[in-house]
Parts: C-alpha cells; structure tokens; sequence
C-alpha cells in the first residue's frame, strides 16, 4: 500500500469560486452531518476570507455562523480550517497588528483549528507575523506559498520562502495555486525540495480547476510527498472551483495510494442539500460562466474566482470604448474580440508591475489596470493614465515586496506623481486600533460578545458590521434578492407588472382603514422611528402586528397582518401617505 493521502473539503472556497454568498448558519448545521458520514475527509474549511464579511452583508451574525458550523467536526475529531491573507486578515485592506493578533484567538474559541495565511505578494514579512499570533492564539498556522508561472516563481524561488516560514514556526505548508496555472512539473518538484528538507512537515496543495491542470497537478505533489489534497463536491465542484473528491480519490487510489472510501449516500445527501441551497437563493447570486472551464485562463494567470466580476466589469466597460472607437470610425470590438484584448493587456501589465502573483487583492489589482488602459487607449491617452491609490500602494512596496522590478516607465510616472518608493515592512502603516473600537462599543452600549468576537467583527468590518447592526444591510440584501428574482423572471419573457401579479395572487391585502401615515415602527409616544421597513420575507403570526397608520387626528392604528404568513410586497414606505383603502402591503398565507 502506497503513502496515504488525506483530503480536505473546501466548502466555503466552493461558494466563494461560484458566487458572492455563502449559506446560512442553519443551512451550513443541516449539510455538516453529511459531509461527517461522507467518511473521507479529514480536513473541512468552515470559514475565512470573505466569509465573515458576506454574513454581514445579508444580515446574518458571522460568529454565531462560525460557531454552529465548526462544532459538529470539532465533535468527531474532523479539523477545520480558515483562510486567512495575512496583512489583510479577513478583508480586501491592511489590517491593524492588534485586530490581527486578537482574530487567532477568536478563531480558536469559536472551534476553528487550522489556519492557511498567506500574502499575495509572498512576502514573509506579512505571513510570520501571523503564524506568530496564531501559535500564541493556540491555532495550527499553516503558512502558504501563493503559485503562479512567471520567469521569477521558480521551485527554488518557493522553496527558499518556504525555508523561512518554516523556521518561523509554521507546521505546515500549503500550495495555494489559485488560478490553477501552475504547472504539474514545477508544484512536484517544489514538494519534493521542501519534503527532502523538512520531511516532518505537512504539505496540502489547493488547486483551481480552471484551466484544466489540476488534476495533473494533484498526481504530480502526491508523488512527490503531498500529505493532504484540496476537494470539493457537486454541484460545485470543476469549472472555475475545484475538483472532485470522486474523481480524485479515484485517481489516487488505482495509482497505488492508501486514500479513504466515499460514502456516496452520504455524497448525494451532501450534494442535494447544496443543490437546495444554491436554489433558496445563492443560485441567485452566481455567475454561470464559473461553470466552465477555460484554457484561455493560462495565459492571462487570472484566477477563476474572479472571472465573473471580470465579466460583468468588462461588459460595462465594452459600451464606453466602443462609443469611442465608433467617434473614431473604427468597428466595435465584439464580447470576445474585447476579451482576448484585455487578456493581452493584463500579459503586458503584469511583468511590468513586478509579477505579483494574481490573487486576491493583487489580481483585481492588475485586472483594473489593464481594463483601464484598454479605456484609455480608447481616449488616445496614455497607459497608466488611471490607477486609484491602492493600485499605487502595490506599485510602491506598501502592500510588501514586489517578487520582480517594476519597469522604468512606472517608476518614472511615480517621480512625476511626488510618490515615493518604501521598503518599510507593511505593517508599520497601520498602527494598533483597537481602543477606538472599544470605546465607541461602550458608547453604544453594544456588547464585545463571546470572546471578543464582536469587537473583533467590528473592527474587521467596520462598515458592513455598522450596516448589519442598524439593519441596513438586510434590507439592502432583500432589495438586491427580489430584484435578482424578478431579473430572472424577465428573462423567460415575464414582464414586471406580471411578476408583481404574480407575487399579489397568492396574498392577502393589507389596507389602510384610513387615511394617515405608515409608521412600521415608533420610538415611544408619537416620535417616529427612523428604522426601515420590514424584510421581504419576513413571517407573522395570525393578527400579529404588523404597522400603525397614523391618521390625521395624531391616533395610530394597529394594523394586523391579516391571518399571517411571509411578506412577499411593501406598496408603502415609512412614513408615507395612504389613502383609506389603499395597499399598504401583500401577505402570503403558510398553505395547510
């Protein structure tokens, strides 16, 4: 029996790669149990990245999400794990050393084991740090070496950081190849350096299966010493994602390796409920280009994840440079004629900009370059014309240090900008911050929550936790959902007053029995409230409350939601006038 090859279910990098949402915390508790009696995986990641942000942004607490989620493998001895970028931590920007450091120990109370740090830029100065703060936080910290293919990412190159994360105190080894361009050659022998170097240390490889080397690749570090393999499931599994646990442990297992049995009931039972969830309403949300593979993504070295925001700015870029072309009698560039320039462009910007490897947040980084210049082509303006200051910042050595030189014509643009070129480690930028948190959280009232975790998500996300707390968020989400739904519906040919129609049908009428204003909520006596209206969605109970209108005489009138049901229509606003008789909103009752 050959070597025994581990794997790793990276569920929420699977909704990452196809979408912008993640499942709610009761939908990730029901699919836990499944992926336990799926038998084969030793490893799942709960969490990270955008996760916690994308709670927040339709309304949902990331911690409690978290917590529900890690428990059930914590229980059965299945570890779980985060993805973590290092100076940015959980977000697209620098984080402040002390919300850093505090977020290993949050992470640990609420059940997370393993976390997989890396920096786009492979720059060590802002990985130690964290596997420093994780040790201390009682995570495993599993540093990481971003991969791409340039003159520069050698094996030697990546084995000589690895050298050094290691003698930092990292454990483990993770290959993070996010676009899935590296090539199966090169990942192997780098496995092969590090392994004959640091034999005890863990190494799991990450592939994307976009451009159709993954599956190559995986047989390529398991030979040459990989101990754990990146998997997902149907239906999220290929296209821009990640392949399939069934084809890989097929593949390892007929070339001689000792790897775990599938339970495929378990598998299906899995894959129908991420069916149901991706039809609630994350399908909603989805880019369906991500389904599909695509050679193409080889040469620009973009990473899969991204190709559906890719598309939808390439699209509203499209009209504008073909109005310019059209002012200068040129034919418009079609969908794809567009594509392939843009892929071009991001080939000729990228070694220019030092060859950051293309992943989050240095991939959309070059891509808005690139873009760009194709804009200002269009204007007869120079390359480089428009570029926003975290563009600069990269270019500059703020986010760390470029693996290659930036060319003579951006440095030259730099001088003439006043910027200055630093190599000053990153986080000397962003100071501690947590006692303004603290203190606006003890002006509010508001509680730092189990472990710190609020005051952690807080100042992780300042902006959407502010959003999530006043409730903005949800309502902007629900907005964002009903306006997805009814998109789809237009496509098959439904015009809006039928979709409208349509939701009417089914409900109940909620009517002014006056004339007044609708209040959907007041702060005491006659003082209006400033929240918002309830959520699309939204259950009452038979005659529960549902607003006041208050009428001109100053009396409010409670108005009850009918005989209960889900909210599906608002026709009124806070604190608009109604009519008597009017419709102030459409309830549709639960069917017996």
């Amino acid at each position: 029996m050959g070597k025994e090859i581990k794997f790793s279910l990276v569920y929420r990098d699977m909704w990452q790669s196809s979408g912008k949402f993640q499942p709610r915390a009761d939908q990730l508790v029901r699919v836990a149990p499944a992926i336990i009696r799926m038998g084969c995986f030793a490893r799942v990641e709960t969490n990270g990245g955008a996760f916690e942000q994308v709670n927040l942004l339709y309304g949902e607490n990331p911690n409690k999400a978290v917590r529900a989620f890690t428990k059930p493998f914590n229980e059965v001895g299945i570890q779980t794990h985060m993805l973590d970028r290092g100076l940015n931590a959980l977000r697209m920007f620098p984080v402040p050393a002390d919300v850093r450091r505090l977020m290993y120990k949050v992470k640990h109370a609420q059940g997370v084991d393993i976390t997989r740090i890396f920096c786009g830029l492979n720059d060590v100065r802002n990985i130690i740090p964290s596997i420093k703060y994780a040790l201390e936080g009682g995570m495993i910290p599993q540093a990481t070496l971003c991969i791409t293919t340039s003159p520069i990412h050698t094996a030697e190159y990546y084995a000589g950081i690895a050298d050094q994360l290691i003698a930092a105190g990292a454990p483990e080894i993770c290959l993070k190849d996010m676009a899935g361009i590296g090539q199966p050659a090169m990942l192997g022998k780098l496995v092969a350096m590090i392994k004959a170097k640091h034999p005890e240390i863990i190494i799991q490889y990450h592939g994307h299966s976009g451009p159709g080397l993954s599956m190559a690749s995986i047989l390529e570090v398991c030979k040459a010493g990989a101990d754990i393999i990146d998997t997902a499931i149907e239906p999220l599994s290929w296209g821009k994602v990640h392949p399939d646990i069934i084809s890989v442990q097929s593949m390892l297992k007929h070339y001689g390796f000792q790897v775990a049995d599938i339970n495929m009931d378990a598998y299906m039972e899995a894959r129908k409920l991420t069916q149901e969830f991706i039809e609630d309403f994350l399908g909603y949300f989805m880019n369906p280009t991500n389904k599909l593979m695509s050679s193409l993504l080889l040469g620009c070295g973009l990473p899969g994840g991204m190709m559906g925001s890719m598309m939808a700015d390439l699209a509203g870029m499209m009209t504008a440079i073909n109005n310019n072309r059209q002012k200068d009698g040129l034919e418009p560039y079609s969908e794809d004629a567009l594509l392939v320039k843009l892929f071009n462009e991001v080939a000729y910007v990228w070694p220019r900009v030092g060859y950051p490897p293309l992943v989050t947040p240095f991939s959309q980084y070059v891509k808005n370059i690139a873009l760009m210049n194709l804009f200002t082509e269009s204007m007869h303006k120079p390359r480089y014309s428009m570029m926003d200051e975290s563009i600069w910042g990269m270019i500059l050595g703020k986010s760390g240090k470029l693996p290659g030189e930036v060319a003579p014509e951006l440095i030259e643009l730099a001088k003439e900008k006043g910027y200055e070129f630093t190599d000053a480690d990153p986080q000397s930028y962003y100071p501690d911050d947590l006692p303004r948190f603290i203190k606006e959280m003890e002006e509010k009232g508001w509680e730092r929550g189990q472990d710190d975790e609020e005051l952690f998500e807080f100042a992780m996300h300042e902006t959407q936790y502010r959003n999530y707390k006043n409730g903005m968020a949800k309502e902007q989400f629900n907005k964002d959902l009903q306006a997805a739904k009814d998109k789809k519906l237009q496509k098959k040919g439904i015009s809006l007053a039928d979709i409208a129609a349509f939701k009417h049908a089914k409900a109940d009428p909620i009517v002014a029995p006056e004339d007044g204003t609708v209040l959907y909520e007041v702060n005491g006596g006659d003082e209006v409230a400033t929240s918002i209206a309830p959520a699309i969605g939204k259950e009452y109970a038979d005659a529960s409350h549902f607003c006041y209108v208050q009428n001109n005489l100053g009396q409010m009138i409670d108005i009850p939601a009918c005989l209960g049901g889900r909210l599906v229509d608002i026709m009124v606003g806070q604190g608009q006038h109604v009519r008597k008789g009017e419709i102030i909103a459409y309830i549709e009752r639960k069917q017996s």
